[in-house]
């Protein structure tokens, strides 16, 4: 692992994606990884931690979660914007080299065997909570978080500072049609 990717408590595991990035969501079941991405994902509980994403039924990523129970969701950089855009814009079902041609590299976490996504700057292992009722008419997923990590590069002690990092590790935020911003500069209340 890269020495400057660490654990984050669970307990701040949230703020991981609450500043509303789109995200790259990850399974692997039977031998076949799968990576898509995602715009809608929120922060859903603290204790234990709980988000939600929404996955469409036409997707491979979906039928892994759902078969494997497991997925991750990770932070993709402005440096990841290329792949982001590929790995969402194209199919497993249809393209079965969709991760090499998109340039996904896979890292790996101790303990956890799933897909994380090398060069994002956050990652969350979630453990699939079971709505089969959310799943088919909403295409809501709910996951517990048993796993995160962030690149200490713009996020630790439990806080994003894109402000001191290079830019190509701000977040991305997709707006519609290939069209994404970058996150912006920081404002305080304090």
């Amino acid at each position: 692992m890269d020495s400057h990717i660490a654990p984050v408590e669970l307990k701040k595991a949230f703020r991981l994606i609450n500043h509303g990035p789109t995200i790259l969501v990850s399974a692997r079941f039977g031998g076949t990884d799968n990576v898509m991405a995602a715009a809608w994902a929120c922060a859903l509980d603290f204790d234990p931690p709980k988000l939600t994403v929404v996955l469409d039924k036409s997707t491979k990523t979906r039928d892994l979660v759902e078969k494997s129970g497991m997925f991750v969701i990770q932070v993709p950089t402005v440096a990841q914007l290329k792949l982001t855009q590929a790995v969402g814009s194209s199919t497993l079902h249809n393209d079965p080299n969709k991760l090499q041609k998109a340039g996904v590299e896979l890292l790996k976490f101790e303990g956890f065997d799933l897909p994380f996504v090398k060069g994002c700057s956050a990652w969350l292992a979630c453990k699939l909570i079971p709505e089969p009722h959310n799943q088919e008419t909403y295409d809501l997923f709910i996951g517990e978080v048993v796993g995160a990590w962030s690149d200490t590069r713009v996020f630790s002690n439990g806080h994003w500072h894109f402000e001191n990092a290079d830019p190509s590790m701000r977040s991305i935020h997709h707006v519609a049609g290939g069209n994404y911003y970058a996150i912006g500069e920081p404002f305080s209340t304090k």
